[in-house]
């Protein structure tokens, strides 16, 4: 019997396509983590500022976050707890989610956002090369052990997120708060009293309590700039994703009374130098009440840079049709395992490293199988927690060494001298 030439091509083809297709189907299902993101933790009292909704990796944004999967995004400071209204996120390229504000008085803020539950359908051997890829480490050691990897999965996710920044020099309370979330992080020290080459001790609540024995991730990636005090308008620089900002804030609006909400406010006109380019953030005129009247669901304007911003319509596709999947560059291998490995302990404690100034990001996914059901073979929930660390700045060493002579006050050596040369003036003058 005879194979056409094409017949033998495409046979080829599939032989040579075949691992290559795996592979590629591997790398697209890792799942997403999901990350809040500032371009700095450190902020002024009533400054603008933008929260991103990073969902992929810590460094790069594959999709964003559909308003009807929010089940909370609110703000704690001052020992209140503000809501953000879901109109005000917007959407930067189809990838990032976020919203602009002015922060309050000053304190240590949290921010926090808990989604909904979504299923997704994998195959087994996808499955198994998510949990290998994303750090779920028990799971897939439970799958081995049981004779499972075989069997395809319906997994029910949700993701519940974090981020802990300071505005101003007054340190508050907020950083201990616990939002109520299925699973999150909570501090046992203000992160914003360490700093780098110190530690930080971290619990993790599972449906408020603490959970034991969890694999938790920590790193951090340097943030590139020092926590200063500048000028009112003196320019301030950092590096970010490798490209240096300059932010200069003008005639901000001094009139913000005390009593004022202290969570998401109006942002004021706001201009600063971006990659070399002016951009201006200022008011549209939509939603423009006062500032001591706005509730807690205050209408912020959009961050005004020059991409074009993607609308929030069903047009987007829904995160579990993407199959919260990394859309990695194929040239560069990203790993959800990296920086430190930990374990809770009993009380849901780990101790956290802070080796160097940085912004600093935990992660943790705790699945469970689930047996009552026809519909899930497992059940989990993320949580990520974000922060950033400074270096001390502790003047106590400073050398005075200038003010003193011989281990004597500057001061009291001149007078010395002149009590001398006045003596000796006096005895030569009645000599003579």
């Amino acid at each position: 019997m005879k194979i056409s030439t094409s017949v033998i091509i495409k046979r080829g083809v599939a032989t040579f396509c075949k691992p290559f297709l795996l592979l590629v189907a591997i790398v697209l299902l890792c799942s997403h983590d999901l990350y809040i993101k500032m371009e700095s933790y450190f902020l002024e009292p009533y400054e603008q500022a933008t929260v991103r909704l990073y969902n992929g990796t810590f460094e790069h944004s594959e999709n964003i976050i559909t308003r009807d999967r929010m089940l909370d995004a609110s703000v704690i400071a001052q020992g209140k707890r503000t809501v953000i209204d879901t109109a005000n996120w917007k959407d930067q390229d189809s990838t990032i989610t976020h919203v602009t504000f002015n922060t309050g008085a000053a304190g240590t803020y949290v921010v926090g956002v808990s989604t909904r539950a979504r299923n997704l359908a994998l195959t087994a051997e996808k499955f198994n090369a998510y949990l290998k890829s994303d750090g779920v480490f028990d799971m897939l050691e439970q799958r081995t052990k049981d004779s499972l990897l075989d069997q395809d999965a319906v997994e029910s996710y949700e993701k519940h997120v974090k981020a802990i920044y300071q505005v101003g020099d007054v340190r508050t309370d907020d950083w201990g708060t616990v939002l109520g979330y299925p699973i999150e992080f909570v501090p046992r020290e203000n992160p914003y009293g360490k700093y780098s080459g110190e530690t930080l001790e971290i619990q993790l609540l599972l449906d408020g309590m603490p959970l034991a024995n969890q694999l938790v991730f920590a790193d951090y990636i340097t943030s590139g700039h020092a926590h200063t005090h500048p000028d009112e308008n003196q320019a301030q620089e950092h590096t970010h994703d490798g490209e240096t900002h300059s932010h200069g804030h003008k005639d901000q609006d001094e009139s913000h009374e005390h009593g004022e909400n202290p969570g998401l406010k109006e942002a004021p006109n706001h201009e600063h130098d971006h990659g070399g380019e002016t951009h201006s953030h200022g008011h549209q005129g939509e939603n423009d009440p006062s500032h001591a009247q706005e509730s807690a669901a205050t209408k912020a304007p959009s961050h005004e840079h020059e991409h074009e911003e993607a609308s929030h319509s069903h047009e987007h596709l829904a995160e579990e049709d993407r199959t919260h999947a990394h859309q990695l560059d194929s040239e560069q291998e990203h790993s959800h395992t990296s920086g430190q490995q930990l374990r809770t302990n009993s009380k849901g404690l780990v101790t956290v490293n802070l080796p160097a100034d940085g912004i600093y990001y935990l992660r943790t996914i705790f699945m469970n199988r689930v047996t009552n059901s026809d519909e899930l073979t497992h059940r989990s929930k993320w949580a990520t927690l974000t922060f950033e660390v400074s270096h001390s700045h502790d003047t106590s060493t400073h050398d005075h060494a200038h003010d003193q002579e011989d281990g004597f006050p500057l001061y009291v050596f001149i007078i010395g001298s002149i009590l001398i040369v006045g003596i000796l003036f006096l005895i030569f003058r009645k000599k003579g």
